[in-house]
């Protein structure tokens, strides 16, 4: 069910279910319900950011090679040598 729903989707749905929880009058066995579909989506929306993060900290360098962020920052930030 999650896989198919946008990032934006989840997170609303997330959204919704915790106020749901966060007012208290929910019966037992439906506040079960969504705290685990709740789980399910906070995982899933995890995931989503980490691959989002991999992905946005890679660069390529001029070679074709990929490179993580980081480290073409600290390469562009050294003082050139005037030798």
């Amino acid at each position: 069910m999650t896989e198919k729903m946008s990032f934006e989707t989840q997170l609303k749905s997330l959204q919704t279910i915790v106020e749901q929880l966060e007012q208290g009058d929910v019966p037992l066995e439906e506040a079960l319900k969504q705290f685990k579909t709740g789980v399910e989506l906070s995982q899933e929306l995890q995931k989503t950011l980490d691959n989002a993060e991999k992905t946005l900290t890679k660069l390529m360098d001029d070679d074709g090679n990929e490179t993580l962020f980081e480290q073409s920052k600290k390469i562009e930030s050294k003082p050139e040598d005037d030798e």
